[in-house]
């Protein structure tokens, strides 16, 4: 790869993505054709970096881009769409089907774009909110009353926006829901 492309040396890394640590202390971009046993490990391992990627351009399992750019309200919205979704503006740019493989997998693909957020939403603190995220999706069919009866003080949880579930929230209601965990 380096004798074809003499201009990407030193820019080419030979690790594991899961495993290795931030490549570069500049800003950089993640673009690939990712493996799909573990796309979702790959974006969280990017959340990891998010100060440091401005922006991710890559080709995973088309449920797994499909539920990172999915919006409140879809059946497959949960903790990887909010969390993407608050430090990303995802866009699922194509599908591209398993006939344009040799040999055909047997699951589509879809390619998908994060851009950095040049703000983010003020929230109480970014580990109240990956905490908040992951409760509420924890028991998803459950109300938020029940969901996060642990971390709202029981006389906000009788307002009736908790007998709302975790998918039908906005990026912007998780992020406000904050200023109320105990």
């Amino acid at each position: 790869m380096q004798k074809q492309f003499p201009t990407l040396s030193g820019d080419l890394i030979h690790q594991s993505f899961l495993t290795i640590e931030r490549p570069f202390d500049d800003p950089f971009i993640v673009i690939g054709n990712f493996p799909y046993n573990i796309s979702t490990q790959i974006l969280f391992k990017v959340l990891e970096w998010k100060g440091y990627v401005p922006v991710v351009i890559g080709m995973f399992q088309k449920e797994v881009a499909e539920r990172a750019a999915a919006k409140e309200g879809s059946k497959i919205y949960g903790v990887l769409s909010v969390l993407l979704q608050y430090y990303y503006d995802v866009e699922f740019l194509f599908a591209v089907g398993n006939e344009c493989f040799t040999p055909q997998p047997k699951v589509q693909s879809g390619v998908i774009r994060l851009k950095a957020r040049e703000t983010y939403l003020p929230v109480k603190s970014e580990r109240a909110f990956w905490v908040l995220v992951k409760t509420a999706f924890n028991q998803r069919r459950k109300t938020l009353r029940n969901g996060v009866k642990s971390l709202i003080p029981k006389e906000i949880l009788i307002d009736e926006f908790f007998d709302r579930r975790a998918e039908t929230l906005s990026v912007e209601e998780f992020a406000a829901l904050t200023f109320k965990m105990i």
